[in-house]
């Protein structure tokens, strides 16, 4: 009998704990934040819009921290920001490039140091077998890290083709 004594005022115990009308605990820095960071992310994305538009490569790599990877369709990836900056560098060089991209989604984790955006871009630049510019358009995710000065960097950028690829010079042979 003394044992169901004490299950039933340890169930009472923690059944009144469960029912404590004390106030939540406030919202935390970063969950206010939230707004903030999602419209500063939107800001740095329009920027890099911008950046594109000027084709300024130090700006464009700017935008990466240095241990960041950028993956473009093509491509091997480009790991670190000073790789980034040396084969946008090359991209930019072409007098057909023009890159524009929109998030449809931007999300900031509740811990408010990192984010992604995903989205759709369109990239016109020279084909280097025809000489001729070509348009390619896809989708991309963009992961972000927040920065001790509480700018948004990217630490991983995947690009996606929409675009069917070519089958191989001997696959059109047969």
């Amino acid at each position: 009998m003394n044992r169901t004594l004490t299950l039933c005022a340890a169930a009472m115990i923690f059944g009144l704990a469960g029912c404590n009308n004390a106030p939540a605990p406030a919202a935390n820095a970063s969950t206010s934040n939230h707004d903030a960071d999602v419209q500063a992310i939107k800001d740095t994305e329009r920027q890099w819009n911008q950046d594109f538009a000027a084709k300024d490569a130090a700006k464009l790599a700017g935008h990466y921290t240095d241990d960041a990877v950028l993956m473009i369709p093509g491509m091997d990836a480009m790991v670190g920001k000073d790789a980034i900056q040396k084969d946008v560098q090359e991209m930019v060089k072409d007098p057909a490039l023009s890159i524009s991209f929109q998030s449809s989604k931007v999300d900031v984790a509740s811990s408010g140091d990192l984010a992604y955006t995903r989205g759709t871009y369109t990239m016109t630049m020279t084909d280097p077998k025809t000489k001729k510019p070509v348009t390619d358009h896809g989708s991309y995710v963009t992961d972000y890290r927040k920065q001790p000065d509480g700018s948004w960097k990217a630490v991983a950028d995947i690009v996606t083709s929409e675009v069917p690829m070519e089958p191989p010079a001997s696959a059109k042979k047969k």
